[in-house]
């Protein structure tokens, strides 16, 4: 069972703001921030695998979500106090975070909760092998470097700007055996903002991207923090199916990238796709070369790289299974062991169930509208009764009607 209080906890990272105590050309939302972390250390696997390494991607997928819930609970904590408390106190502090979360992610199917709890150990019998970790941790300081290169012209004057970015470099040295980590470090000390750099400047702009930009809400909310949600979402309706585990990697990270395409279009909301006939095909056709030219020929990304991004945004809502020899077909159930099954349905229910709890949460926070009522109502109609994969979606609906 997904607990509201699991669904509300992850939420709250839209509201949770970064860099809080520096100048800032925006908010800055702990959402946001996992996002384009997931997204980094995808990026990063995808170049070890390139590099001949193998890639526990499961782990990579639990990792992300486990280290979000432990940030999300420990909250606005300065990294250098972080960093000392864990250094010093880090067994009981994680004991404390467990113990905060029980509530939340006990009820989940499949044992989430102890391998949250194993993951923080340092006398779990299983860990993660380093290889994954030393994945998100770069990405995690890859992605910090990113917010602190558009903060540090705001901040320059002042005290300790320059210490606070000499600190994230020196964190990042040490991931410099990470191919990606290198490559990117290499452009940045060339001033190269092609290849690589561009992908992550790209990606990372989706957070000034707002959603349901035609009304006032509460929070306001990014297209690169919704990304994140659906796929948190994803994985989590995904646990409660009994599905394979082997559909989880692909669909999730499905969820994380399937509006990738609107950092080049803008979002184009539903009533106009669906006001002419055959426009919705048009924007998709037209998303996908966008994609092509801009991104797969021009940003140097490796092979692998490509053929996902290509899985995760054409028809992303659809389930289907990508083949050894990249041939693309529809979901079975029985061929699933035989390519990388991606259950586009699972995401698309996320997905609106993702924008239903953001109008919800605005309403309840007194920023109401009619267009978030209408929304919030058509959603429920729509969805709420809708059974994916054998998972029901009211009792999610009924959380927040």
């Amino acid at each position: 069972m997904i607990p509201r209080s699991l669904v509300e906890r992850m939420f709250s990272a839209e509201s949770i703001e970064r860099w809080n105590d520096h100048p800032r050309p925006l908010h800055f939302t702990e959402m946001a921030k996992q996002a384009h972390k997931f997204m980094l250390a995808w990026l990063i696997a995808r170049n070890e695998e390139e590099n001949g390494k193998s890639v526990d991607w499961l782990a990579l997928v639990e990792g992300v979500l486990f280290e979000f819930l432990h940030r999300v609970v420990l909250t606005d904590i300065k990294p250098p106090v972080f960093h000392r408390m864990m250094a010093q106190h880090g067994e009981k502090i994680n004991a404390w975070v467990a113990q905060e979360l029980k509530d939340d992610l006990a009820p989940l199917a499949g044992g989430f909760y102890g391998r949250f709890q194993g993951y923080f150990s340092s006398t779990a019998p299983e860990t993660p092998v380093a290889l994954e970790r030393d994945i998100l941790r770069a990405a995690h300081y890859l992605a910090t470097r990113w917010e602190f290169g558009l903060i540090r012209a705001w901040g320059a004057p002042l005290y300790g700007i320059d210490e606070t970015g000499r600190e994230i470099d020196a964190e990042i040295e040490r991931y410099r055996h990470l191919r990606a980590v290198d490559l990117l470090m290499v452009a940045s000390a060339k001033g190269d903002r092609l290849g690589l750099p561009a992908f992550i400047d790209l990606v990372g702009q989706l957070r000034f991207q707002k959603r349901w930009t035609q009304t006032p809400r509460i929070p306001e909310t990014s297209v690169l923090g919704h990304l994140f949600f659906v796929a948190a979402l994803t994985y989590f309706v995904l646990g409660e199916t009994g599905l394979p585990r082997n559909v989880v990697v692909g669909t999730v990270l499905t969820g994380l990238f399937h509006d990738l395409p609107e950092v080049l279009t803008r979002d184009i909301i539903s009533p106009i796709k669906r006001a002419v006939e055959g426009l919705e095909d048009f924007i998709k056709d037209y998303e996908q070369d966008v994609m092509e030219e801009k991104i797969y020929r021009r940003m140097a990304l490796p092979e692998g790289c490509v053929r996902d991004l290509r899985l995760f945004t054409r028809n992303e809502f659809q389930d289907r299974l990508r083949h050894p020899d990249d041939r693309v077909t529809p979901y079975a159930p029985e061929n699933a062991d035989s390519g990388w099954p991606v259950l586009g349905s699972v995401v698309e229910a996320c997905d609106k169930f993702a924008a239903f709890v953001e109008a919800s949460l605005s309403i309840r926070y007194g920023v109401s509208t009619a267009q978030l009522q209408t929304a919030k109502q058509r959603l429920a109609e729509k969805w709420s009764r809708c059974v994916i994969h054998g998972y029901e979606l009211r009792p999610l609906y009924d959380y927040f009607s």
